[in-house]
């Protein structure tokens, strides 16, 4: 469904209409392109705590980039920054904020060093010269210290869970300007594990994560000679839900990324979802996930074609939408069914058996829904919420066989399904984030192909909402 928005800032007398009623303009998203050859260009101003044990990994980060690595000229840390610069033979240019002409594509800042809310200063001291000068579609990471891990430290634990504060604001402060800003907690000793989260947050992939917070504990070293721009060279991907729709997407993207892909979905979807196969190279699995042999029958395919299968991604998903006092029993067994226990029997079911290959990982869909609910919604509500819950309780026990297990959670995504709203309410749900605008099925498939990377063993357990920071929920 085309959005009225952008039919009206196609034009200058749109945009102006627009302007004169004082409603938001959104700015066209900046997405990943197949002749993009960097993941960032760009001026990227770089800035640090004193104590921060990030700027290695930073620089070695930037280094793989176009980007040009810039120091602000008098920061007290300057040196530093430089010697880790120095280190991955990336060299740092001074820069004056002040200056007329100083723009940034990015904005990185390690705070891992600050331990006490006074040091709480050192983001302002950073930003505050320097935020109104994010370029378009710009992107602003701050990266810190798990609060849990500083326990011993009650001071150090209070201020590093004060930096989720300051990103979900500044990034309501940004998104007029089509930028995100998002944090990345690094587990101390997990600082190489990083890179993969970093790369993705800079990069146009991110589009549509605004004000997320990220957990990163210490994964695998990568395999020499790993290809970032085929990072899934190699791995076999289910995923659920193919045939249409952010499904379809997931499988396109993993394709992209040199995924084998298992397209699943409903035998009535069978055309449709060939139709994906044959264009992606992938193959079909036609099959209800409820029946009782699904797991079985699933499980045994990917052993006998494929010999085990690399990553699984739960996208099959329905809604029956009726206020709780008028929703038949049927509609809430279908919902739970499909959406929820369905996927804790297949995940046994690969596990169990052996199916789910060492460094596997299981990527789950849920929804803004099962974070804030929905009117008219419980069941709906109640099954995404239970697939964040899956990912808490999975990703300790999984994590002892190598395996990682993370979610998405969806806001307004432009779908089939989002296009039948009623439009008073869609473009409402369009408007209601920081961004000002509906995301794609991409930015969904993208996150998911994080999540998947090998580069992303140090990552589970996490839930990132994929709605340009919805206004509603937490």
């Amino acid at each position: 469904m085309a959005d009225l928005y952008e039919s009206l800032l196609s034009n200058n007398v749109g945009r102006s209409l627009l302007n004169s009623l004082n409603l938001p303009v959104p700015t066209p998203l900046e997405r990943h392109s197949p002749t993009q050859t960097s993941f960032l260009s760009g001026n990227v101003l770089v800035g640090a705590a004193p104590g921060g044990r990030m700027l290695d990994v930073i620089a070695a980060t930037l280094k793989q980039s176009n980007a040009t690595a810039l120091v602000t000229q008098n920061a007290a840390n300057a040196a530093e920054i430089k010697q880790a610069g120095d280190k991955a033979d990336l060299k740092f240019t001074n820069v004056d904020p002040a200056s007329e002409g100083a723009r940034f594509k990015a904005l990185i800042f390690d705070a891992t060093g600050v331990e006490t809310s006074e040091q709480t200063r050192e983001l302002y001291n950073f930003f505050h010269p320097v935020i109104k000068k994010l370029a378009d579609c710009g992107r602003l990471v701050v990266i810190g210290t798990p609060p849990e891990s500083c326990k011993t430290n009650p001071r150090a634990q209070i201020a590093q869970r004060a930096l989720e504060g300051f990103i979900r604001s500044v990034a309501k402060e940004v998104g007029k300007k089509g930028a995100t800003a998002n944090l990345v907690y690094v587990a101390k000793q997990a600082e190489k594990s990083a890179e993969s989260a970093l790369r993705f947050f800079l990069s146009p992939k991110s589009a549509f994560v605004d004000a997320q917070v990220l957990r990163v504990s210490k994964g695998k070293a990568l395999p020499e000679g790993f290809n970032w721009n085929l990072p899934l060279a190699g791995k076999v991907a289910l995923v659920t839900g193919a045939s249409r729709g952010i499904g379809e997407s997931i499988a396109e993207v993993m394709a992209r990324d040199g995924a084998t892909v298992v397209c699943l979905d409903v035998p009535q979807a069978k055309e449709g979802l060939q139709k994906v196969a044959d264009r992606i190279g992938g193959s079909i699995l036609p099959i209800d996930i409820t029946d009782s042999v699904a797991p079985k029958t699933i499980a045994d395919t990917l052993k006998q074609q494929y010999g085990g299968v690399d990553i699984v991604v739960h996208n099959a998903g329905v809604t029956r939408d009726k206020t709780l006092g008028g929703m038949p029993e049927h509609f809430w067994d279908m919902v739970i069914n499909i959406n929820l226990a369905s996927e804790e029997r297949i995940n046994d079911a690969l596990v169990e058996q052996e199916v789910l290959r060492e460094g596997g990982r299981i990527v789950c869909v849920s929804s803004m829904s099962g974070i804030a609910g929905n009117f008219g919604q419980s069941n709906y509500a109640v099954s995404k919420a239970g697939v964040i819950g899956m990912v808490d309780a999975y990703a300790p026990i999984l994590a002892k066989k190598d395996i990682t297990i993370n979610a998405v959670a969806p806001g307004f995504i432009e779908t089939q399904m989002t296009a039948a709203i009623p439009f008073a309410t869609r473009e409402a749900g369009r408007r209601l984030n920081s961004l000002k605008q509906g995301g794609q099925p991409v930015d969904v498939a993208e996150t998911i192909a994080f999540y998947s990377s090998p580069a992303s063993s140090g990552v589970t357990g996490n839930t990132v909402r994929v709605c340009g920071q919805n206004l509603l929920g937490a």
